[in-house]
């Protein structure tokens, strides 16, 4: 199972003020869409997206399909079979995708310590 690209998502109260935090942190932008409420920035591996209004509380985020520059990786687990084998270990999720979809789709599930891990998917199906 490969679950893609690796960022912390922040929900976030400002994000012109959580930018310029994380800024001042070395982090640097790279991607996003302030009118929408969110951008992704980096600092070496370390992935943070900043989220205003969009979640309440920090996500673990992985991308199926994505590197940790945002990129169109080839071979990735279509997040469908990822939430299947889950499912399979006996793990409750969430939230589901539709399992015959097609196409971006994304689930969550909670770890054993309350902590939401959001499997967000942006490719169709490899």
């Amino acid at each position: 199972m490969t679950l893609g690209a690796f960022s912390v998502s922040l929900s976030v109260k400002d994000l012109s003020k959580s930018r310029a935090f994380y800024t001042a942190l070395g982090f640097e932008e790279f991607t996003g869409d302030v009118d929408a409420g969110w951008i992704m920035m980096r600092n070496g591996d370390a992935v943070i997206g900043l989220f205003q209004g969009m979640f309440e509380g920090n996500l673990l985020t992985f991308n199926p399909g994505w590197d940790q520059n945002a990129q169109a990786v080839e071979g990735f687990t279509d997040i469908r079979e990822i939430q299947a084998m889950l499912k399979n270990q006996g793990i409750a999720l969430e939230t589901e995708t539709d399992p015959d979809g097609d196409g971006p789709a994304n689930f969550m599930v909670i770890d054993p310590d309350g902590n939401a891990v959001f499997l967000d998917q942006h490719l169709p199906k490899p």
